[in-house]
Protein backbone atom coordinates (compact mmCIF):
# COMPACT_ATOMS: atom_id res chain seq x y z
CA UNK A 1 0.00 0.00 0.00
CA UNK A 2 2.38 2.72 -1.08
CA UNK A 3 1.02 5.95 -3.07
CA UNK A 4 2.73 8.99 -3.81
CA UNK A 5 -0.10 11.42 -2.60
CA UNK A 6 0.67 13.32 0.40
CA UNK A 7 -0.89 12.71 3.72
CA UNK A 8 -4.42 15.16 4.37
CA UNK A 9 -3.14 18.07 6.34
CA UNK A 10 -3.03 17.02 10.15
CA UNK A 11 -6.97 17.67 11.70
CA UNK A 12 -8.46 16.31 8.28
CA UNK A 13 -10.24 13.03 8.40
CA UNK A 14 -9.68 10.70 6.61
CA UNK A 15 -12.73 9.42 3.80
CA UNK A 16 -11.38 6.18 2.72
CA UNK A 17 -8.86 3.31 3.91
CA UNK A 18 -6.00 4.82 1.74
CA UNK A 19 -6.07 8.30 2.96
CA UNK A 20 -5.90 6.46 6.55
CA UNK A 21 -2.82 4.55 5.57
CA UNK A 22 -1.30 8.08 4.25
CA UNK A 23 -2.04 9.43 7.85
CA UNK A 24 -0.34 6.76 9.61
CA UNK A 25 2.97 6.79 6.70
CA UNK A 26 3.31 10.82 7.34
CA UNK A 27 3.49 10.51 11.10
CA UNK A 28 4.71 7.09 11.96
CA UNK A 29 8.47 5.60 11.08
CA UNK A 30 7.75 3.03 8.51
CA UNK A 31 7.61 -0.54 9.76
CA UNK A 32 9.55 -3.46 9.07
CA UNK A 33 9.85 -7.29 8.65
CA UNK A 34 12.09 -9.41 10.58
CA UNK A 35 14.55 -9.07 7.67
CA UNK A 36 14.78 -5.37 7.59
CA UNK A 37 12.43 -5.06 4.36
CA UNK A 38 9.41 -2.26 4.10
CA UNK A 39 6.33 -4.02 5.86
CA UNK A 40 2.89 -4.08 4.11
CA UNK A 41 0.78 -2.37 6.40
CA UNK A 42 -3.45 -3.15 6.05
CA UNK A 43 -6.24 -1.39 7.19
CA UNK A 44 -9.54 -2.88 8.99
CA UNK A 45 -12.64 0.10 8.65
CA UNK A 46 -14.57 0.26 12.24
CA UNK A 47 -17.28 2.73 12.93
CA UNK A 48 -15.37 5.16 14.37
CA UNK A 49 -11.60 4.56 12.71
CA UNK A 50 -9.18 2.87 10.45
CA UNK A 51 -7.21 0.64 12.29
CA UNK A 52 -3.77 0.19 10.62
CA UNK A 53 -1.26 -2.30 11.13
CA UNK A 54 1.82 -4.29 9.59
CA UNK A 55 0.37 -7.79 7.36
CA UNK A 56 1.82 -10.61 8.46
CA UNK A 57 4.33 -12.30 6.16
CA UNK A 58 3.29 -15.34 4.12
CA UNK A 59 4.40 -18.84 4.58
CA UNK A 60 7.90 -18.76 2.76
CA UNK A 61 7.11 -20.82 -0.45
CA UNK A 62 7.96 -24.40 -0.66
CA UNK A 63 9.12 -24.20 3.35
CA UNK A 64 5.85 -24.86 4.92
CA UNK A 65 6.87 -22.43 7.33
CA UNK A 66 6.21 -19.13 7.79
CA UNK A 67 8.80 -16.65 7.23
CA UNK A 68 10.24 -15.31 10.65
CA UNK A 69 8.02 -14.16 13.29
CA UNK A 70 7.98 -10.27 13.62
CA UNK A 71 9.30 -9.09 17.07
CA UNK A 72 7.17 -9.26 19.97
CA UNK A 73 5.62 -6.00 20.97
CA UNK A 74 5.08 -3.13 18.83
CA UNK A 75 1.98 -1.21 18.02
CA UNK A 76 -1.44 -0.79 16.00
CA UNK A 77 -2.63 2.43 14.59
CA UNK A 78 -5.90 4.21 14.96
CA UNK A 79 -7.03 6.97 12.53
CA UNK A 80 -10.17 8.64 13.56
CA UNK A 81 -13.07 9.18 11.22
CA UNK A 82 -14.40 12.09 13.08
CA UNK A 83 -10.29 14.55 13.26
CA UNK A 84 -7.69 12.52 11.81
CA UNK A 85 -6.36 12.05 14.85
CA UNK A 86 -3.77 9.33 14.63
CA UNK A 87 -3.20 7.56 18.16
CA UNK A 88 -1.43 3.94 18.99
CA UNK A 89 -2.81 1.06 20.52
CA UNK A 90 -0.98 -1.74 21.70
CA UNK A 91 -0.32 -4.98 19.22
CA UNK A 92 -3.56 -6.91 20.35
CA UNK A 93 -5.84 -8.98 18.02
CA UNK A 94 -7.90 -6.62 15.85
CA UNK A 95 -11.18 -6.91 17.91
CA UNK A 96 -9.07 -5.95 21.23
CA UNK A 97 -7.45 -3.12 19.83
CA UNK A 98 -10.84 -1.65 18.93
CA UNK A 99 -12.21 -2.27 22.11
CA UNK A 100 -9.31 -0.50 23.64
CA UNK A 101 -9.57 2.51 21.31
CA UNK A 102 -13.10 2.31 22.38
CA UNK A 103 -12.50 2.49 26.27
CA UNK A 104 -9.75 5.25 25.77
CA UNK A 105 -12.10 7.20 24.04
CA UNK A 106 -14.83 6.56 26.15
CA UNK A 107 -17.17 5.20 23.83
CA UNK A 108 -16.91 1.33 25.09
CA UNK A 109 -20.22 0.43 23.07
Amino acid sequence: MTSDVPAPPPGTPPTSPEEAVRIVRGRFAQPTAPDGSPAELSVHEFDLGYLVYPTPRPVEPGSGRPAAPAPPGGAKVVVSKETGEAVTVPNYPTEQAIALYREIRGRGD
